[in-house]
C-alpha cells in the first residue's frame, strides 16, 4: 500500500496539484461558485411551474393560481440559467485579472477585464455567413442581426461555458499584455483615478476587439464556421465521455485518489465538470419545457445528490456506522462529532480526524465506494426508470431533500438510498476490521 502511495503521489499529485496552481483554473473555479446563487434561484423558480408534476392533486390549484403568472416569475429562470454562460464569463474576467494584478504586480483593473472579457463573448455569439463575397448576419427564426434571441440552446447559455472560458482568458491576456508593454494612454495624476482608468482600458478595448473581429473573419470566411461552433466539436466530445460510466468512474477515481494524498480533489476535477453538468442541466430543463429530446444523467449535482453524500468517499454512511455501531472510543467519538457537518456533505473532520487520508485501511473504499456507486446511479438514470435531474440545489443540502428538490420526485430519494446503502455496504468490512484493529491498539495503550 505504501508503495501504491508512492504511485499516487508521483504520478498524480504532482501533476494535479500543479495544475491547480494555474491562474485560468483557478478563475474557473472562482467563476463555478460565484455562479452558483443563479443556478439555484434559477432551478427554484422552475420547480415552482412543475411541482403539479410530482404531486397531481395540486394541478388544479396551479391553474387557477402560478400558471397564470408563470410567465412572470419565470424570468427569474431565463435570466439566470439562461445566460449562465455570460455570468460566469464576467466572473471569470474579473478574477483572473485580479490574479495577474495581485501576483504581476501590474495595475490591471478587475472590473475593466470583467468588462473587456464580456465584450469578447458577446462578439461570438453573432453569427454571420458570407454570401457573393460580403459578410452578412445569419439568418432564421428569432434572428436579429445575426443574434438568436428567445431560442433555446442560446449561445448565452450554459451550453456556451466552454467559449466563455477560452475568450475571457484571451481578453486577459490581450489587457494584460497591453498593460505590461505601456500600450495605454497615461493621463496627469491630476486626472480623477476613474477617468483614468477608462482611458487606459481604451487601448486594451480596442485591441481585444480587433482580436475578435479578426478571428471571427478568419473563422467564418476561410472554414465556415465560428469560434462557437468550432469549441462546441471538443466540448461535445467531452461531455460525451463525461455522461458515460467510463468516464464517470474515471473523474471519480481522480477526486478520491487526489484526496487520498491531501489535494481537495472535488475542487480540481469539478472546477471542469462544472460546465458540463450545467450545460447538461439547462439542456434537462429545455426538454422538460419542449417535450422534446432525450434527458441527460450527468447533470446539476448529481454527484451530491446520488455519490458523495456526507461529502467526498460518501461518508455518511461511515460516519453513521461509527456513531451506533463502533467499539473503538476513537471512532465512536469522531462519528459523534462529525455527524452534524456530515449532514450537510462536509466531512474533513473524518478524512483528517480518523485519519482517512494516508489511511490503508479505508482508502480502499473511500476511493471504490463513490467510484462504483457513480457507475451504478449514472446507469440506474439512464434505464429511464429514475427520474432526471432537472434543478440545480445545493451542495450541502441533506441527503434526500436534495434529490428531491432536483428531481421534483419522491423516485429521487430512492435513488439517493440506493447510492447511499451501496457505499456503506463498501465501507462495512473495511470498518469491522479497522475499528477491531483500534480497540486491539486502545486496550494495549491501556494495559500500559
Amino acid at each position: 500500500m505504501e508503495k501504491v502511495f508512492g504511485l499516487l503521489e508521483k504520478y498524480l499529485m504532482g501533476p494535479m496539484g500543479k495544475l491547480s496552481t494555474f491562474q485560468f483554473v483557478r478563475a474557473i473555479m472562482a467563476a463555478g461558485m460565484a455562479t452558483i446563487p443563479f443556478t439555484i434561484v434559477g432551478s427554484a423558480f422552475l420547480i415552482v411551474g412543475i411541482l403539479p408534476q410530482a404531486f397531481p392533486f395540486l394541478t388544479s390549484v396551479w391553474a387557477a393560481s402560478f400558471d397564470k403568472i408563470a410567465n412572470l416569475y419565470m424570468a427569474a429562470n431565463w435570466m439566470t440559467m439562461g445566460i449562465l454562460a455570460l455570468y460566469f464569463c464576467i466572473v471569470m474576467g474579473y478574477e483572473l485579472t485580479k490574479i495577474k494584478a495581485d501576483e504581476q504586480g501590474l495595475a490591471l483593473d478587475p472590473v475593466q477585464g470583467a468588462l473587456l472579457s464580456m465584450m469578447a463573448f458577446l462578439m461570438t455569439t453573432v453569427q454571420y455567413q458570407v454570401v457573393d463575397g460580403q459578410f452578412a448576419f445569419q439568418e432564421g427564426e428569432n434572428m436579429i442581426n445575426g443574434v438568436a434571441m428567445g431560442n433555446y440552446p442560446s449561445r448565452l447559455g450554459s451550453s456556451g461555458m466552454f467559449t466563455a472560458i477560452i475568450v475571457a482568458t484571451l481578453a486577459v491576456f490581450l489587457y494584460k499584455t497591453a498593460v505590461a508593454q505601456g500600450w495605454t494612454i497615461k493621463l496627469p495624476d491630476v486626472v480623477p483615478p476613474g477617468v483614468g482608468r477608462s482611458f487606459t482600458a481604451l487601448v486594451p478595448c480596442f485591441l481585444v476587439a480587433m482580436t475578435m473581429i479578426i478571428l471571427n473573419g478568419v473563422l467564418v470566411g476561410f472554414l465556415g464556421t465560428d469560434l462557437f461552433d468550432l469549441v462546441a466539436i471538443p466540448f461535445g466530445f467531452v461531455k460525451n465521455i463525461a455522461g458515460q460510466w467510463y468516464g464517470l468512474l474515471v473523474i471519480n477515481f481522480l477526486i478520491h485518489a487526489l484526496w487520498s494524498v491531501g489535494i481537495h480533489g472535488a475542487n480540481i476535477v469539478g472546477g471542469f465538470l462544472s460546465p458540463i453538468t450545467l450545460a447538461n442541466l439547462e439542456h434537462n430543463q429545455q426538454v422538460l419545457k419542449s417535450g422534446e429530446g432525450s434527458y441527460e444523467a450527468l447533470a446539476g449535482e448529481f454527484q451530491n445528490m446520488f455519490v458523495i453524500m456526507g461529502g467526498s468517499g460518501g461518508t455518511l454512511g461511515m460516519c453513521l456506522w461509527m456513531c451506533f455501531m463502533a467499539k473503538s472510543e476513537q471512532l465512536s467519538v469522531l462519528g459523534k462529532a462529525a455527524i452534524g457537518p456530515g449532514l450537510f456533505n462536509i466531512n474533513e473532520p473524518l478524512i483528517f480526524g480518523v485519519p482517512i487520508m494516508y489511511n490503508p485501511a479505508l482508502i480502499i473504499p473511500f476511493i471504490c465506494g463513490p467510484t462504483i456507486t457513480s457507475v451504478v446511479c449514472l446507469l440506474l438514470l439512464k434505464t429511464g426508470i429514475f427520474p432526471p435531474i432537472i434543478a440545480q440545489v445545493p451542495w450541502c443540502t441533506p441527503i434526500g431533500i436534495g434529490a428531491f428538490l432536483g428531481t421534483a420526485s419522491f423516485m429521487g430519494v430512492v435513488l439517493c438510498l440506493i447510492g447511499f446503502a451501496l457505499n456503506l455496504a463498501i465501507y462495512f468490512p473495511f470498518l469491522v476490521k479497522y475499528d477491531k484493529d483500534l480497540v486491539k491498539q486502545e486496550a494495549e495503550m491501556a494495559a500500559e
